[in-house]
């Protein structure tokens, strides 16, 4: 099953892109042998548009070109579902289980993620209740996809 990251918002060069990098290379090492692959990491610039409504609508549209057919869309989100590391594993094996060939994580913009997608989404998660930037989010997931595949098979980096 492949894994997919949709962004709205680009990480520049530094600090921040370059751990995004490091927990991204590690999913993409230890997930083939469990059947968990990286797939497309899709970058979009945020909208330019006038108001939070249109913005969050042009959003949604890129992200629906990025989306694969009959992929599993999880959106991240504050409103969202707030899972353990081990649920969420558990989510991903589950999925991975059922035969599912993609699944994308969305990382909306500023205002959010258009209502549209919420309505589509097979999840909507929270890393929990504070609100990050979506630069933090993005080094966030790619740790927590990294360590559910350590989890899925027995390594023993996640300790609880």
């Amino acid at each position: 099953m492949r894994i997919g990251l949709f962004a709205v918002g680009r990480l520049k060069a530094g600090p921040e892109r370059d751990l995004a990098a490091r927990y991204l290379d590690r999913f993409a090492k230890s997930g083939p042998p469990i059947g968990l692959e990286l797939g497309k990491l899709v970058e979009v610039a945020e909208s330019r548009a006038s108001n939070p409504d249109t913005r969050k609508r042009e959003e949604a549209a890129l992200l629906e070109k990025a989306l694969p057919a009959d992929a599993v869309l999880v959106l991240l989100d504050e409103r969202g579902k707030a899972l353990g590391s081990e649920e969420f594993a558990g989510l991903i094996g589950r999925w991975r289980d059922a035969g599912k060939r993609d699944v994308m994580i969305a990382i909306g913009g500023a205002d959010g993620l258009d209502p549209a997608l919420h309505a589509r989404a097979e999840a909507v998660l929270c890393l929990g209740k504070m609100t990050w930037p979506h630069q933090l989010v993005r080094i966030l997931i790619a740790e927590q996809l990294y360590r559910a595949t350590t989890i899925l098979s027995g390594h023993p980096y996640h300790r609880a």
